[in-house]
Formats: structure tokens, C-alpha cells, sequence
């Protein structure tokens, strides 16, 4: 289950990533699809654990799952990204403007010595 996320919640995103469970499990996903199973080994937890982590990582829009035969394996999913990489543009934004102002205040107005 996907839940739709708003343009620019990103809040779920970093509560999920805020565990570190859910970010190995991201990191090493981002290294190539996986099994939930490959997942619990790697990790040395119960494959509900890593199923628990799942649905918190497909939540938020990070990770999808898909069955393969007997096997749920998962992978990347763009959506999550696509709205941290819209979070970071929009903050990014927001400080270099200020900086700018910043600056431009520093040279009409220079510190005195």
C-alpha cells in the first residue's frame, strides 16, 4: 500500500529515514532490488521486522515491493526522492536568497574596523 503524498511533505520521508533499520534497508536496496528475505539475513532480524520497515518505507513513497513468484522483493521507488530532491531545492532557495540579501547588505553597509 502507496500512500499519495503531497507536493513537498517530506516530513514522513524524515521521520522514516530518521531509523536506522529503515536506512540500511534503503542503502542497501539503492544497491539493486532485494528479498525481504536477503534483507532479515543481512540485517539479522525476523522477516516481520523488515516487513514492519517496509510499509513505513512504501508509505512514505521511498521503496516499492512486488511478489516474484514466492519471493517479495524490493526496490527503489522514485516518488520519495523526487519529492526530498523538490524539499532540498526549495530550502536551498531560500537560504541562498537570504545569503544573497546578506551580502548585499554587507556592501552597502560595511562593518566598521
Amino acid at each position: 500500500m502507496v500512500t499519495q503524498l503531497a507536493h513537498g511533505d517530506a516530513d514522513p520521508i524524515f521521520a522514516a529515514l530518521g531509523d536506522g533499520t529503515r536506512r540500511a534497508i534503503f542503502r542497501m536496496v539503492a544497491g539493486g532490488p532485494r528479498s525481504v528475505s536477503a534483507l532479515a539475513e543481512a540485517l539479522g532480524i525476523t522477516l516481520t521486522a523488515v516487513a514492519q520497515h517496509l510499509r513505513v518505507l512504501e508509505g512514505c513513497g521511498l521503496l516499492s515491493t512486488r511478489k516474484l513468484g514466492r519471493v517479495r522483493m524490493c526496490e527503489i521507488d522514485g516518488q520519495g526522492l523526487a519529492v526530498l530532491a523538490d524539499w532540498v531545492a526549495l530550502h536551498r532557495g531560500i537560504w541562498e536568497a537570504r545569503f544573497d540579501a546578506l551580502d548585499a547588505m554587507l556592501r552597502e553597509h560595511p562593518p566598521s574596523s
